[in-house]
């Protein structure tokens, strides 16, 4: 329980893929995690939805992976593995623990939304944590799911499983509907996934954050988790309003086209989406930069 908790505190950076020409860059890849490194962040979610995992070939996927295996140096790593099928999401999870990642993210099985309910999902996590050696974290992010929600219930339920530690929850409205049915006495870490709602995650027991942002400001994350767990909640309220408002100039309003036009800015390696997304035009990366000038986390 201990290991679980150290390790699912503080906050991770959803890593974005670069791309040049459309092509993995991997040098970039390369390049961020070093840059990262020497940062306070507890670690990095691999494959997530800020990484495009789903324009990712599976060669594709795997050549990332072996990139984060090479440069993750002491940071924690969770590595998106969540497929349509059951036995699909087995495999690519076992090629992550081989390949000695920490957790895998799992988000919810969607195509057939309207078939996804709690019982079904419930049976999908169940079967998945029972068939890997590598922990488990749930993933609720109906934005990118079709609509698809885990219901409280079942990951009050899910909790219970002895390879299922955690979640991450994207949801619009936070995680606070889960974290008020969890039985504290459970070895489950929920990490809250925006910049928007983050502070009052941490009031309610979250023990962490995957933030966009985190990919182009990573001190100003982790100095809200600090602030927070030093018990200044009054800086830490006010860091997580200009994070917020940031979070809204940059993820909320151009999705991760405007994550890697932040981190452009700040000194690390975004450039564009892959197509079919497109990426932001000359004047919208002025106003991203232009924010982040507004919030004083860098200056004119």
């Amino acid at each position: 329980m201990v290991q679980n908790k150290k390790k699912l505190s503080g906050v991770f950076a959803p890593v974005v893929t670069p791309f040049n020409s459309d092509e993995l860059a991997l040098d970039d890849l390369r390049f961020n995690l070093r840059k990262l490194n020497e940062t306070d962040l507890t670690g990095y979610l691999a494959l997530g939805s800020n990484g495009e995992f789903r324009s990712l070939s599976d060669k594709e996927q795997i050549q990332v992976l072996e990139v984060f295996a090479q440069e993750k140096g002491n940071k924690v790593v969770l590595v998106g593995t969540g497929c349509e099928s059951t036995r699909q999401t087995i495999e690519k999870s076992k090629l992550a623990s081989e390949m000695g990642f920490d957790y895998v993210s799992i988000i919810t099985p969607n195509y057939f939304s309207k078939h996804i309910d709690g019982v079904t999902l419930q049976h999908y996590y169940t079967q998945v944590a029972d068939s890997i050696d590598i922990p488990v974290l749930l993933y609720n992010v109906p934005g990118f799911a079709g609509g698809v929600v885990i219901p409280p219930q079942t990951v009050a339920d899910l909790s219970k499983h002895p390879n299922i530690v955690g979640m991450k929850d994207s949801s619009p409205t936070g995680p606070a509907k889960f974290l008020a049915c969890l039985d504290p006495a459970e070895d489950f870490h929920v990490l809250a996934g925006s910049a928007n709602f983050i502070y009052s995650s941490f009031h309610l027991g979250a023990t962490g954050g995957v933030l966009s942002l985190a990919n182009a400001l990573p001190e100003p994350c982790c100095n809200l988790y600090r602030l927070f767990t030093q018990g200044e909640y009054d800086k830490a309220k006010e860091l997580s309003f200009r994070l917020a408002r940031l979070n809204e100039a940059v993820s909320s309003s151009w999705g991760v086209a405007g994550v890697k036009a932040a981190m452009d800015k700040t000194g690390f390696k975004g450039g564009q989406p892959r197509h079919p997304l497109r990426g932001i035009s000359d004047e919208a990366k002025e106003r991203i930069k232009q924010a982040i000038i507004n919030e004083r986390f860098m200056s004119a």
